[in-house]
């Protein structure tokens, strides 16, 4: 699609290894290659030969087959940003001078927040100018990939006195422990709900992660340059917009998610948007109607967004491409990367 480039800005934090919140990835060690693998898969389609394909423990693969999928179907430019990526990728990345995130429950997951908003704000105009090698981009989808995100995200909203809601990657949101270890970093870094309103950066290194702190850092940047923003994701992404909205942007940003998230009462998206003046769209890729068993882990409320599925969605149905196109090409890469799996640990492999 000419003149729409796909930002995924990809890190790791240390919240993902709390027990129990996060599913992007089969265990904690196999967690750390989730965004470099979702990278590979968005930008070629498959993972490089040492990375792993990215299923959370029940076997639903990442949202990345599902963003690669309209990639093919629809085109459309793609720009991986380094956010503390704790397991290097094969894609082309582009850093923004961050390191893997530590624990929300730390007094200071993101000492660096600051620099990494900074570096991500100045990095924006040259991406949203074919600066990675595409063509001029009037419409830039920011988009993420962090396991234990919305933990994070939560933390940020919290401190920034904002609805603290968000979905997850687990079919039964586990909102108490989320809800827990954000109580404990606030304790932590002697904060309070809404001590952090009107200072995004604070908020970020204090309760964050540095995916978070680029993806604030792109938005206001692309914004600022003149280019058309819209977040590719969910409640993640709305806490980026608010970190945008405490940072002194207030033009309505569009936020495009799925209807995965949309569905999920625990999350109450459409809430968040509503007061971050944001404009909701929520796409259904219609997959309850199939049954291939990765549509069907996606239906019932598995890996519900991330990677830049909704935006990608959204695009699919801008471009007229039906459901049913899309299912087949998440089908059949699903099957090649599980296929190519099965054949490498055969083998002796690792993907």
């Amino acid at each position: 699609m000419s003149g729409v480039t796909l930002v995924v800005v990809a890190g790791t934090t240390e919240t993902a290894a709390i027990d129990g919140i996060s599913a992007a990835g089969a265990d904690p060690e196999l967690r750390t290659h989730t965004p470099s693998a979702d990278l590979e898969i968005v930008a070629d389609g498959r993972p490089a030969p040492d990375s792993p394909v990215p299923v959370s423990p029940s076997g639903c693969p990442t949202p990345a087959v599902v963003t690669r999928a309209v990639r093919e179907r629809v085109g459309f430019d793609v720009v991986g940003v380094d956010a503390g990526l704790e397991v290097p990728t094969d894609a082309p990345v582009r850093g923004v001078g961050a390191v893997p995130g530590g624990d929300v429950r730390d007094r200071e997951p993101v000492p660096d927040a600051a620099a990494v908003f900074e570096n991500a704000r100045e990095l924006a105009p040259e991406v949203a100018t074919g600066g990675d090698g595409a063509g001029a981009t009037d419409e830039l989808l920011v988009a993420e990939t962090i396991p234990g995100g919305t933990t994070t995200a939560l933390g940020v909203l919290t401190a920034l006195g904002e609805r603290p809601v968000v979905s997850s990657s687990l079919a039964a949101n586990p909102l108490e422990r989320k809800r827990a270890a954000v109580e404990a970093g606030l304790a932590a870094s002697d904060l309070s709900s809404g001590d952090a309103a009107g200072d995004p950066l604070d908020a970020v290194r204090l309760m964050g992660d540095p995916v978070l702190a680029a993806a604030a850092g792109l938005v206001v940047g692309a914004l600022d340059a003149g280019r058309d923003v819209t977040l590719a994701g969910g409640t993640q992404l709305a806490a980026v917009a608010a970190l945008a909205r405490h940072a002194g942007v207030d033009r309505r940003l569009p936020l495009a998610t799925t209807s995965f998230v949309a569905d999920d009462p625990t999350a109450d998206v459409a809430g968040l948007a509503a007061d971050l003046e944001l404009s909701l769209t929520a796409t259904d890729p219609e997959f309850g109607s199939s049954d291939h068993p990765a549509m069907a882990a996606y239906a019932r409320g598995e890996a519900k967004e991330g990677v830049g599925m909704g935006g990608a969605l959204a695009l699919a149905d801008r471009a007229g491409v039906s459901t049913a196109a899309v299912r087949d090409r998440v089908a059949a890469i699903t099957d090649r990367l599980l296929a190519e799996r099965e054949a490498a640990d055969a083998a002796g492999g690792t993907r």
